[in-house]
């Protein structure tokens, strides 16, 4: 019998008669089944347990709330743990179950949570939970969910100050609170969400003294990493885009584009101060991309000026978000995080003074 010649798409399978032959496609389309399958029962798995554990919270806390002894909330929450640890093992510890609690209370509405167990995980929720801050936790949670963040990525955004780089973070909490309505209900990424300020750069390893071709450099070299500080919707399109007007050629320095916002982003690279001439060159740029690069069903393109120092009055005077430009200052060397934190609390501060000042005027 004439032996068949085994293609590079078979597969011999180890320990059975060496004549029969796997196909290789088939493989690997039972494969594909498996691990989907595998997938679908992990997340019905962690929504299962998530569930479990806001129901677990919600039940003692209702229970707890209808007596006012404070006495009576640790002693019912200690005795619940000897009963349910005994019987079920270690996750129905003391310190779990007011974890549970606290879930419980900080997430008040379960439809909510069950929405977020389609991406976050238990030990997601952990990360949030000690938040003072709801529309903090609202933010992580929702960010989260839109780009799906593992918990490490979690982490480091939550240690990273995210929340308080964006400027939903300067908003009122009613105004603030809608943006995160309309992100939770309709995936809808508005700029306020998108863009940071300042941006930690710290990655690029950048030395005391760098040109702006220096710092363009390092950016794409740490692509993947600048990224990540952009937002995971971002991806990239071009390095010093040649826009020619009039015959006369200008260089862009970076173009993204954003996929939730469907929009363009162009980015130019500041070694100084902000200053009032970049606000023409940007608009510029962004009327050229708006006649000649914008597709259909895109929103207008939008503009990020990075600068090693913010001009706050500037900014503020030339009104430039009205252009759909966004001025950010970007750290090369990292300061101590008490010193981070209180500038942008500041910050936070002083924009929502100028907002009440705006809102007052009009």
């Amino acid at each position: 019998m004439t032996k068949r010649s085994q293609k590079s798409t078979d597969i011999v399978p180890k320990n059975t008669d060496s004549s029969v032959i796997v196909d290789g496609i088939l493989l690997e389309d039972i494969r594909e089944l498996i691990e989907s399958a595998k997938s679908r029962f992990a997340q019905t798995a962690n929504a299962a347990l998530v569930t479990l554990y806001w129901n677990v919270g919600n039940r003692i806390k209702t229970d707890i709330l209808g007596n006012e002894r404070a006495q009576y909330g640790r002693q019912i929450v200690h005795a619940l743990s000897a009963e349910l640890t005994a019987e079920y093992g270690k996750g129905f510890s003391e310190k779990n179950l007011r974890r549970m609690i606290q879930f419980a209370e900080v997430f008040p509405d379960q439809q909510i949570v069950v929405s977020l167990t389609r991406q976050l995980s238990w030990t997601h929720f952990v990360a949030l939970i000690p938040m003072k801050e709801p529309l903090q936790r609202e933010f992580y949670a929702e960010m989260c969910r839109v780009e799906r963040w593992s918990v490490r990525t979690l982490r480091e955004k939550i240690n990273g100050m995210l929340y308080e780089r964006t400027a939903i973070s300067r908003k009122p909490a009613e105004l603030a609170r809608q943006e995160l309505d309309f992100l939770r209900n309709d995936d809808r990424m508005t700029p306020d969400l998108v863009f940071r300020d300042p941006y930690l750069l710290d990655f690029l390893g950048l030395s005391d003294t760098y040109s702006e071709r220096d710092l363009e450099s390092a950016i794409l070299k740490e692509l993947e990493r600048f990224l990540l500080e952009l937002g995971t919707d971002f991806s990239f399109v071009s390095r010093q885009k040649r826009i020619t007007i009039d015959n006369e050629d200008y260089y862009l320095d970076l173009l993204f584009y954003h996929r939730g916002m469907r929009r363009l982003v162009a980015i130019e690279l500041k070694l100084g101060k902000f200053q009032a001439a970049d606000k023409g060159q940007m608009e510029l740029y962004l009327r050229w991309l708006d006649k000649y690069e914008k597709r259909e069903r895109e929103e207008m393109p939008l503009g990020l000026i990075l600068c090693a120092e913010k001009s706050h009055e500037h900014v503020e005077l030339l009104r430039l978000e009205e252009s759909g430009m966004y001025v950010a200052e970007y750290l090369t060397d990292l300061p101590p995080r008490r010193l981070l934190e209180a500038k942008l609390h500041e910050a936070i501060r002083l924009a929502r003074e100028q907002i009440a000042v705006r809102e007052g005027a009009e």
